[in-house]
C-alpha cells in the first residue's frame, strides 16, 4: 500500500466502496502501487500493468496491454475503436466486483505475465489511419501543408487524423482542418 495513493481513495465521492474493493484485490497481487495520471496504477518492475479509474457511469480496471489478454469471461472492453492496446473491465456496483474477485485476480496475474514476457501490442502504423477526404483534398492542393504534415512525428500525425476524422459532419471536419492548418505549418501537434 502506497500512502501517496491514499488521497485517490479518500477523496472519492462516487465509487468509494468499489475503489476500496478493487484496491484490496490489486494489493493481493504484490504488484507495486503507484500514483500515475491521478489514479492508482499497479506496476511490475516499473512497467504499467493496470490502473483503477472512475467515470460518471462506471468505475473500471484498465489493463494497458489488454488487447493481448485471453478473455474467457468476455469482460474486457475496448473503450473506442481507436484504442489499440488497453482494455477495461467496467463496474457499476460493488456486488459485480465481489462476484468477479477470483476472475479479476487471475486477469491481473495474466496481465503481469504478459508484461514479464516482453510481449508487445502490434500498433497500427500512421499510414494505416484513414485520412478524411477533406484533409486529403487540402494536402493535394497545398504542397507546403503536405510537407509540413509529413514532417510531423507519427504521434502528432495520428492525433490530427483522429481529431479530424472523429467529426461526423463534413462541415465540422473542414472547420477543424482550417483551424489547425497554421499549427501544422508551424510544426506543432494538436496539443502543443
Amino acid at each position: 500500500m502506497n500512502p501517496k495513493v491514499d488521497f485517490f481513495f479518500d477523496q472519492a465521492q462516487q465509487w468509494q466502496k468499489e475503489f476500496e474493493k478493487l484496491r484490496s484485490i490489486a494489493l493481493d497481487t504484490a504488484l507495486e502501487e503507484e500514483l500515475k495520471w491521478g489514479c492508482p496504477c499497479y506496476t511490475y518492475q516499473g512497467k504499467n500493468i493496470f490502473l483503477i479509474h472512475g467515470f460518471k457511469e462506471y468505475c473500471a480496471l484498465l489493463f494497458f496491454k489488454g488487447a493481448l489478454m485471453k478473455d474467457p469471461e468476455n469482460i474486457l472492453i475496448q473503450q473506442t475503436e481507436n484504442v489499440q492496446a488497453a482494455r477495461q473491465i467496467r463496474f457499476t456496483d460493488l456486488k459485480q466486483i465481489i462476484d468477479l474477485e477470483k476472475v479479476l485476480k487471475s486477469y491481473m496475474f495474466q496481465a503481469a505475465e504478459i508484461e514479464e514476457s516482453g510481449a508487445k501490442v502490434k500498433m497500427k502504423k500512421t499510414r494505416e489511419f484513414e485520412i478524411p477526404d477533406e484533409f486529403q483534398k487540402k494536402l493535394n492542393e497545398n504542397i507546403e501543408l503536405k510537407e509540413a504534415f509529413e514532417a510531423l512525428t507519427p504521434g502528432r500525425q495520428r492525433a490530427y487524423l483522429l481529431h479530424f476524422s472523429s467529426a461526423k459532419q463534413s462541415k465540422t471536419r473542414e472547420s477543424r482542418i482550417e483551424k489547425y492548418i497554421p499549427e501544422i505549418l508551424n510544426g506543432k501537434g494538436l496539443n502543443d
